[in-house]
């Protein structure tokens, strides 16, 4: 099955996620000095974002791919189980946020300056409930069993999944014949015996097997088979998928221990590693659930997951942004430069705008055909680089330009073009845009600054565009005597 197909297939899956919810409270901000009144810190905030964290994550990212999601998890009875509550019923059809009197809903707060977490705060305590909390274990959970496609566990040890709980949820997926997918937390993996599959980070497999494995050491496999067969004799659980951080991915299943399937991670500039694992878990068990194999689930699951760490705080990935992914992945022949990963679409620079905003961070743009790059388009270039603390380059395709130019336009095609652009320190982020003007384009990045060489606002639709928002738009001093009609004219001539 194509990863393509797989990917549009998720709007038809339906998953039940079950684990520990938390809000996660982000608070953006600067720090430009240490405080006069002891050695730290001055943190001044700017802006915060509330979201889902843990299984909630989990379900969150699952909305965002396509899927219809639902998730089982315990809250308390406290504005924090209210959010939380809130921010699940715009994501999930029915979901089940179960009130324990006398326990907080779990909440963990980040302060970042820039791209640096600076502090976490947990306020949380551990769920231990030993009774049957709001009926969990009853006639409910088969029904919802058995409506689902898949079934996916968060455990992030805060007592949702007890031993009792694990057990009594694998044996009614047995019964239904639905999958069960584990993210495990601990040493204990008798918790999730006959489970489908289980998804330990490598810290977490060399803790519940006592293992030593790296994948830096020769004998990284053999090691991790042994580590697995331990799993699979103890524990009956079917399959293993170890995340192996910046070294991918890598796959045993008990049918054939001798046998290990890695991939490797997808390279990308990682800005949060906060939350990739619940956007892996989401998108690996949405692969399984359209009928996609082990291998084509992980290589989907790689990819969500870098996308994942692209972006600050717990983010969501869409299928669109899959979609894209794989996209770049087929025209990127060739070396693998860093240069290539600059070349964003539109929608992802929508994201990375709103997140550099979020930052405190101010975004410029600029367009152009850039056909024959000059000094005077390096001159113009490095003006607005110098205003902006990102340069996003907005760039006419090949149609655009043989419409503005005429049919003996543009010179260089549009994949050449990018990626000289690309190449230069100075430009940030580029973007192809197909259309007579920059204006669509810069309605979807909502720059804070525009900057142009040679025009004035009356003449400058975007300019005006960006005001009317309260941006800014500045014109750049033009470099006399380059222009790309005047180096083709010596050219032929």
């Amino acid at each position: 099955m194509l990863l393509s197909t797989i990917v549009k297939s998720y709007a038809k899956v339906r998953v039940l996620c079950v684990g520990d919810v938390m809000l996660d409270h982000f608070l953006y901000g600067k720090v430009e000095r240490i405080s006069p009144e002891a050695p730290v810190p001055v943190f001044n905030f700017q802006s915060e974002k509330r979201m889902l964290g843990g299984a909630g994550n989990v379900v969150a990212n699952l909305h965002s791919l396509g899927c219809s999601a639902d998730l089982l998890c315990f809250i308390g009875s406290d504005s924090a189980g209210r959010e939380v509550r809130a921010l699940l019923d715009e994501v999930c059809e029915h979901a089940l946020p179960v009130e324990v009197p006398g326990f907080p809903t779990i909440e963990k707060t980040r302060v970042i300056a820039g791209n640096s977490h600076l502090l976490r705060i947990d306020n949380e305590r551990r769920f231990d409930c030993a009774a049957d909390t709001g009926g969990l274990l009853g006639p409910e959970l088969d029904e919802r069993i058995r409506a689902a496609d898949i079934v996916l566990l968060s455990d992030y040890a805060k007592g949702m999944l007890s031993p009792e709980r694990c057990r009594r949820i694998i044996d009614a997926c047995k019964n239904a014949g639905r999958p069960v997918i584990i993210d495990p937390k601990g040493d204990d993996y008798s918790k999730y015996a006959r489970a489908t599959v289980v998804k330990p980070n490598l810290k977490e497999f060399n803790q519940a097997t006592g293992m030593n494995c790296s994948p830096a050491d020769p004998d990284f496999e053999e090691k991790l088979r042994e580590g697995a067969k331990k799993l699979f004799e103890r524990h009956g659980i079917e399959n293993l998928l170890v995340t192996l951080s910046e070294h991918g991915m890598a796959f045993v299943s008990a049918k054939r221990p001798d046998e290990v399937f890695q991939i490797p991670t997808e390279a990308r500039e990682v800005f949060d590693v906060s939350g990739a694992g619940d956007t892996s878990l989401a998108a690996f068990g949405a692969s399984l659930a359209t009928g996609a194999d082990i291998q084509d689930a992980m290589k989907l699951a790689n990819i969500a997951s870098g996308v994942a760490v692209g972006k600050l705080g717990t983010s969501c990935v869409t299928a669109a942004e899959i979609l894209d992914a794989l996209s770049r992945r087929r025209s990127a022949s060739g070396p693998g430069w860093k240069q290539k990963r600059k070349i964003i679409s539109r929608r992802e620079a929508a994201d990375m705008a709103a997140q550099c905003r979020e930052q405190g961070k101010k975004v410029g743009f600029t367009n152009g055909c850039f056909d024959l790059l000059h000094q005077g388009h390096l001159h113009s270039l490095m003006q607005a680089r110098q205003e902006c603390d990102v340069l996003v380059v907005g760039l006419n395709t090949d149609a655009s330009i043989k419409r503005l130019k005429g049919p003996e336009r543009p010179v260089q095609d549009e994949k050449t073009r990018a990626l000289l652009l690309a190449s230069l320190e100075f430009v940030d982020y580029v973007v192809m845009f197909d259309d007579d003007t920059a204006l669509p384009l810069v309605d979807a990045i909502r720059p804070d600054l525009i900057l142009k060489e040679g025009y004035t606002i009356d003449r400058w639709p975007e300019a005006q565009f960006v005001e009317s928002y309260g941006g800014k738009a500045v014109t750049l001093s033009r470099l006399e005597g380059y222009s790309t009609t005047n180096t083709i004219r010596r050219m032929k001539g």
